[in-house]
């Protein structure tokens, strides 16, 4: 029920605010937790965008990332990062309880993750329990995978002013965008050639737009930005014990974007193991997750795009031809 609210918020065009506020609203809900917050990192600071649970005037602070232990170990972690009522971590909302203002923290639990938008960390989201042990190994499972799908809407919302003003023909490109009505209605996958700033990504959010796939999410993966060694996890997941500080099982972008469109940015800059994976979901539509035996299906449209010379790193040997083909159709 969670991800069909945070679909239809992603695909509805919304002010930016809004997204963002009805966001945290529908995490608290669905948390049962007493406070809930979206920061964004902004240098060495993080600035709350939406709170739901805490005063207004936490919306006027900015909380420096060395000085708050708790949002410091968030950021630096890939994983959602739980603190224990036994914590004896300084909690950055203290006086800032909607529900007891002015007054420190009773005991109690929370946890965080870090947010990532193409490759670089945008800031954190954290949640607040007003009673001890709240949050269980399925919470913490849930806000890693719900983290995708806030990190779509981060994403989309500032995307928004640019897909708004070329859907209004305010742009040279506009009349391209009914060649794509062609190419939306086909499950095909498609491959988007051009140079760095030329408008791929937002081509891309048309297509889905104009697809039967609009009424579900589209995810956006940067693979310039995928270390070699995370990309394969980051892309179809992995299981518990996979790896060291695999500490539970964590789906993947393609299991995101499961009847939806995932988007890979620099497909080129995918590592050959990782390329070979990607064939298979094209060729028979199933994934396998680092560390599981188990072949998983999933109805994804794939829509990749690249700067990069693909038929020249074929040739050299850096790109497979056959997925080459496979997205070039």
């Amino acid at each position: 029920m969670l991800d069909a609210v945070l679909f239809a918020d992603l695909v509805t065009e919304l002010p930016a605010a809004v997204r963002l506020q009805r966001l945290v609203n529908t995490l608290r809900n669905h948390f049962a937790c007493g406070a809930v917050a979206l920061l964004q990192l902004q240098q060495a600071q993080l600035k709350p965008v939406a709170v739901q649970g805490l005063l207004r005037e936490t919306l006027g602070r900015r909380f420096v990332v060395a000085q708050h232990p708790r949002l410091a170990a968030i950021l630096a972690s890939r994983q959602p990062v739980r603190f224990p009522p036994g914590s004896e971590l300084p909690d950055p909302y203290d006086g800032l309880l909607a529900e007891t203002p002015g007054e420190a923290l009773p005991v109690h639990d929370c946890m965080g993750v870090s947010l990532y938008v193409e490759g670089r960390c945008w800031g954190a989201l954290t949640l607040d329990a007003l009673s001890p042990a709240s949050f269980d190994a399925l919470a913490i499972l849930q806000l890693q995978q719900l983290s995708l799908l806030v990190e779509a809407a981060i994403r989309i919302t500032e995307l928004e002013q640019a897909n708004r003003a070329l859907r209004q023909g305010e742009l040279p490109a506009a009349g391209i965008l009914q060649e794509l009505d062609v190419v939306a209605s086909s499950e095909l996958p498609v491959l988007l050639l051009g140079e760095t700033g030329v408008g791929k990504e937002l081509f891309a959010r048309q297509l889905h737009r104009r697809s039967g796939r609009a009424d579900k999410p589209m995810i956006y993966v940067n693979c310039a930005a995928l270390p070699e060694s995370l990309a394969e996890s980051e892309l179809f997941g992995h299981s518990k014990g996979a790896f060291s500080g695999a500490l539970s099982e964590r789906a993947g972008r393609f299991d995101a974007a499961d009847g939806g469109t995932l988007f890979l940015d620099e497909v080129g800059e995918l590592p050959l193991s990782v390329q070979a994976k990607l064939l298979r979901v094209l060729q028979n539509g199933e994934i396998q997750r680092l560390g599981s035996d188990k072949l998983q299906r999933v109805n994804v449209r794939l829509v990749a795009a690249t700067n990069r010379d693909l038929q020249q790193q074929v040739k050299q040997g850096e790109f497979r031809a056959d997925l080459y083909h496979r997205l070039s159709v």
